[in-house]
């Protein structure tokens, strides 16, 4: 049986350290994957940073990580459509309910994954790049795609098929989840309008959006609401802390009845990382409750539903295996979806992830960074 190491959470608010893992084989519907890159997110920067108040039911030590990239070890039993030593990336959901939280977490060097949140990748796409698709993929389509979110239509092999006269506005383009909302967008047939500074403009429009603003400016809002009048608006795509406010805003002045929110109004990098900051928690949870019930009053106002989306509810409707089992595995092949944006590679071992979860901490402009194992 291999021998794995893993990246521990040994307790609220600690370090991670790196010690021996159990190896855990794969059951029904499971995959056994020798991890060669995970990918470093916020989410697992703002569990560590955060105690109890995200992912409260996860025990202690915990295995944090939610991108992984490497090559298939075991197939159990049922599974089809692998084999081993097939290059794949998944999303790992340990952290997840009611999941194996050590087998499944990603920061090791053995993971359990769902074969249905498995993909292969094609050979000339490196781990490294591949690995920064699973999170964001995943909450970019149950955004756009989810019934009881903007509930759009699913990408096709042809999109081109329909007229494009229906638009979506994906607030926070170039982040990892808006690139992925642009294309996966485009692809069903939608046109985009992504706001994003203008150093990113030009990608945003290799990426599929024929349209881009500026979200610093001042104007953006009535930017965007004076170019989409007399035009069909799908709904709004809010990403990145402050993106709910001007999001619903251009929703109330066009008539668009779906939000979907993927930050909260405050961001948690304001609350310090240690036990018993009841001052910063009450400040950040008034806050919280300030702007977002705000919020909340403005969309009843307007008849406007602006609801928070997970990626990882995926997993329990059509949406995943649309995307995990249909849509990316053919996109990838045929090399029309790109991995982006291209993370950083901070360092090699699993002891180079703490490193990157302290970068992110210190608001690092990258958002997310790549590990080697």
């Amino acid at each position: 049986m291999p021998t794995n190491s893993a990246a521990w959470l040994s307790a609220p608010y600690a370090d991670l350290t790196v010690g021996d893992a159990p190896y855990t084989s794969a059951s029904a519907g499971e995959l056994v994957i020798r991890n060669r890159v995970v990918a470093v997110n916020p989410l697992d920067e703002v569990k560590q940073s955060t105690g109890g108040l995200m992912y409260s039911w996860l025990p202690h030590p915990a295995i944090l990580g939610e991108d992984v990239a490497g090559e298939v070890v075991e197939v159990g039993p049922g599974v089809t459509g692998f084999a081993v030593g097939d290059r794949v990336i998944a999303y790992a959901v340990g952290m997840e309910k009611n999941r194996n939280h050590a087998a499944e977490g990603g920061f090791q060097l053995f993971s359990v994954v769902r074969a249905d949140l498995t993909s292969r990748i094609p050979d000339d796409l490196s781990f490294e790049n591949a690995v920064v698709l699973p999170l964001a993929v995943s909450t970019a389509a149950s955004a756009l795609f989810q019934a009881g979110q903007l509930g759009l239509r699913h990408p096709t092999a042809h999109p081109g098929t329909h007229d494009h006269n229906e638009w979506v506005v994906v607030w926070g383009g170039s982040t990892s989840v808006g690139s992925n909302a642009i294309q996966l967008a485009v692809a069903a047939g939608y046109s985009v309008l992504a706001t994003a500074s203008p150093q990113n403009h030009d990608r945003m429009r290799a990426l599929g959006a024929q349209q881009v603003v500026d979200y610093r400016s001042p104007s953006a809002v009535r930017e965007i609401v004076s170019f989409l009048k007399g035009r069909r608006l799908a709904g709004v795509f809010a990403i990145g802390t402050g993106s709910a406010e001007p999001s619903v805003a251009i929703a109330a002045a066009l008539g668009c009845k779906r939000v979907t929110l993927a930050s909260p109004s405050v961001s948690m990098s304001t609350l310090p990382r240690r036990p018993r900051a009841w001052f910063s928690l009450a400040r950040f949870g008034a806050a919280m409750a300030s702007r977002m019930g705000l919020l909340q009053l403005r969309c009843l106002r307007h008849g406007i539903r602006a609801r928070f989306v997970w990626g990882s509810s995926l997993m329990n409707n059509e949406v995943g295996p649309m995307l995990w089992g249909e849509f990316l595995p053919r996109a990838l092949a045929e090399g029309s979806y790109a991995a982006t944006p291209r993370a950083e590679v901070v360092g090699s071992g699993l002891e180079s992830i703490q490193p990157a979860l302290d970068a992110l901490r210190r608001g690092a402009s990258a958002t997310k960074f790549v590990v080697t194992l």
